[in-house]
């Protein structure tokens, strides 16, 4: 779980966490605006919560609003943050990469049973632009009514915003066996219920965790480990999972709204 004090540069308070595959940087502008820059050699997501900011790239420039997700292509790209404005950028994490975490000690040594980011996704189109989607334009799934899924070329994201506490009859605990999922909390109050399955060596048995965090805060949970995510007390909350490589079963499903501007690898296609 990540849940630190936000460090001050370049007129914001920001902090950065990851997972082994995956790293988030929450970044909030004060009075004076802001200015940062990003780079990756995958493409990235950016996540604009409250007020505008500027994008700038080699051969693009954008305005992007508030409630905005924005797929940067690979390369560097400068953001300029209006006051007030708070951000969280999402991006991929190959073998041995590093991310200026708090948590970075935890993946000193990478564990086995999580599947690598792999080959990129393609765009359909072969288009490398940068695309700007207003979430509230994002239509859910008629069998999912509560998430918009989003995709980057090794990212998917399952964006969670509700009012008031969620239904305690109508939890959702699951577990994963190959991959973790990062809880990224920008909104609201959540406990995070973790519970690691009974196997036959009763030594290595550990109690449940209730994890109560505010946001911003990111919960990176294990593979193997039960886990649902509850938002309490009153007001809104908003919840985004983060996975990469991108979850090609959710994509089959027609769950990730643009899914069709790619493609899978051809070495992952069954």
């Amino acid at each position: 779980m990540t849940r630190p004090t936000p460090a001050e540069a370049d007129g914001a308070t920001h902090w950065a966490g990851r997972g082994q595959n995956f790293a988030v940087e929450w970044r909030h502008a004060g009075a004076g605006g802001s200015s940062t820059e990003l780079a990756s050699p995958d493409e990235m997501l950016l996540i604009v919560l409250d007020a505008p900011l500027r994008i700038l790239g080699v051969q693009a420039e954008a305005l992007a609003q508030a409630r905005s997700i924005c797929i940067l292509p690979p390369g560097t790209w400068q953001l300029q943050l209006q006051p007030g404005c708070t951000c969280a950028a999402l991006s991929s994490l190959r073998a041995g990469a590093q991310a200026g975490a708090v948590n970075e000690d935890a993946y000193a040594q990478p564990d086995p049973r999580i599947a690598p980011v792999g080959a990129a996704w393609p765009r359909v189109d072969g288009a490398s632009e940068l695309r700007i989607f207003s979430i509230d334009t994002i239509a859910a799934p008629g069998d999912k009514p509560r998430l918009k899924m989003l995709q980057t070329s090794t990212l998917s994201i399952n964006w969670v915003e509700y009012e008031g506490p969620r239904d305690r009859q109508a939890l959702s605990p699951h577990a994963h066996s190959s991959f973790e999922q990062g809880s990224l909390a920008l909104a609201g109050e959540f406990v995070h219920h973790l519970r690691v399955a009974w196997g036959a060596d009763a030594n290595a048995w550990q109690e449940d965790q209730h994890v109560r965090l505010d946001s911003p805060s990111l919960m990176v949970v294990p593979v193997d480990t039960i886990h649902t995510s509850e938002g309490v007390g009153p007001g809104r909350h908003l919840l985004i999972d983060v996975f990469s490589p991108p979850r090609a079963d959710f994509i089959a499903k027609g769950w990730v709204a643009n899914s069709a501007d790619y493609r899978m690898p051809a070495q992952e296609a069954p």
